[in-house]
């Protein structure tokens, strides 16, 4: 249980963060993770909307870290796999397919991919524990 809870701190952590990073100064991030010099009002209104998603996230995490016992937790922590995933996945290809690469693109990368990993393995865990517990 204290996996997943750690687990759930450092995605709030850092989802909250980047999230208000967007909110706050969405042409720095997406010049620092992508290249984008001069992203347009579309792509800046867009990186916006992902921020306050993002800050969603953090604030879900959050709620959801003292919740050891509750489904709920089980099915937020499925919903942050298939996140880091895909993030994981659609920064590599923007990166490697579109060339759209700035200083923060790889560790980015490699972080949603850290997290994929210690999400599943904190899914695996509870349902180890689950199924070790049924009669």
């Amino acid at each position: 249980m204290k996996q997943r809870k750690l687990f759930l701190v450092v995605t709030a952590a850092s989802e909250s963060a980047m999230g208000i990073a967007l909110l706050a100064a969405p042409a720095v991030v997406l010049k620092e993770l992508l290249g984008a010099s001069q992203p347009g009002a579309q792509t800046l209104a867009t990186a916006q909307i992902a921020g306050a998603a993002l800050v969603a996230l953090g604030i879900s995490c959050c709620l959801a870290r003292k919740d050891d016992s509750a489904p709920s937790q089980t099915g937020l922590l499925c919903g942050m796999l298939f996140y880091d995933v895909a993030a994981a996945l659609l920064l590599a290809l923007a990166g490697i397919r579109w060339q759209l690469v700035g200083i923060a693109l790889w560790p980015a990368v490699a972080l949603h991919s850290a997290l994929g990993v210690w999400c599943l393995a904190c899914i695996a865990i509870r349902s180890n524990r689950s199924s070790a517990t049924s009669p």
